[in-house]
């Protein structure tokens, strides 16, 4: 396993990060207790979760398993970096959602209690709470790390803007600030090369870029297309939109001698930004297949005819749109 700084932190996680979305949902308890030791036994020391995930509203259900699995003990907990996150609903009450300093506190103590650990490694923002002053969430972000309860605090589906504004109020506070930022980027989906990737580069934040297989279209899905969710309406309505991007993709990894999932995997890796994209694995072959992409070196072709098939906006603003 390869391992890198957490951005501009000390802190350093595997280069491959576990996501835990489909525990509960999609992957059974023991299934789920086995993905993780598995991935510890390969060396991937950092875990992301959510309290919202689960699929049974405010229960935090895959939360609670990775807690049974740290209940478990064999140094379970001290081997992982943990993420998990807050913004999103958790009851019926109007104070059981956001980024008030009234519900992060909540939040985080239900999310302790949930993954039966004293402290979380990195408290992500979900999302960007516009109606909620800047003053307001760091105060209650410092009050978590002083009480060890938090060591690290990151932000997902950020704007640059928002990174920027929020790095400014931190240090006017001397505080931290952001470390992280969790972003959709993938082959299919790359506007945050725009102003994301320049705000994280610039303020030292990792990337952790999520679903970097664009939900299984990157994943070979034309080898697999009756198969699962690529099945769904939605699925052969996007493939069919991509069919042709696809076809060159899959046949350019058909030369590579690689599969697709680790090409898109290996792309991400290739940039200095990323830490860690997050692999959501449902199956220990899945899993164990992934591994692959660490070994994945792209060459400058290579790289430029992944930029012909997926073409991104054209580089970092303003110079994507501008001279």
């Amino acid at each position: 396993m390869e391992y890198t700084h957490l951005g501009r932190t000390g802190l350093q996680v595997s280069r491959l990060c576990l996501g835990t979305m489909n525990f509960g949902p999609q992957t059974g308890e023991e299934d789920s207790y086995a993905l993780m030791d598995r991935a510890l036994e390969l060396g991937i020391n950092f875990f992301d979760t959510a309290n919202v995930y689960g699929g049974k509203f405010g229960e935090g259900l895959t939360e609670q398993i990775i807690g049974r699995w740290f209940a478990q003990g064999g140094g379970r907990r001290d081997k992982v970096v943990l993420a998990t996150k807050v913004y999103n609903r958790m009851g019926e009450w109007p104070n059981e959602r956001g980024l008030s300093a009234y519900h992060i506190r909540k939040a985080a103590e239900d999310s302790l209690r949930r993954l039966q650990t004293d402290h979380i490694d990195l408290y992500q923002m979900h999302h960007i709470e516009r109606s909620t002053p800047w003053e307001e969430i760091w105060q209650a972000m410092e009050q978590l790390v002083r009480e060890g309860k938090v060591l690290y605090v990151g932000s997902s589906n950020f704007a640059g803007w928002h990174i920027a504004k929020a790095q400014a109020k931190a240090a006017q506070r001397n505080f931290l600030g952001l470390v992280s930022e969790q972003s959709l980027y993938n082959l299919n989906a790359r506007m945050i090369e725009l102003e994301v990737i320049p705000a994280c580069a610039d303020f030292g934040l990792g990337l952790i870029p999520w679903s970097p297989l664009a939900g299984g279209l990157l994943g070979g899905v034309l080898q697999k297309v009756a198969e699962g969710r690529r099945a769904s309406e939605r699925m052969q309505a996007t493939i069919e939109k991509h069919r042709p991007q696809l076809e060159a993709y899959e046949g350019l990894c058909t030369e590579l001698g690689e599969a697709p999932a680790n090409v898109a995997l290996a792309w991400l890796l290739h940039n200095p930004v990323v830490t860690a994209p997050i692999i959501g694995p449902r199956t220990l072959e899945q899993l164990n297949d992934s591994m692959r992409a660490l070994e994945i070196k792209l060459s400058d072709a290579t790289l430029a005819r992944l930029d012909e098939i997926w073409p991104g906006p054209g580089g970092p603003a303003p110079e994507a749109y501008a001279w």
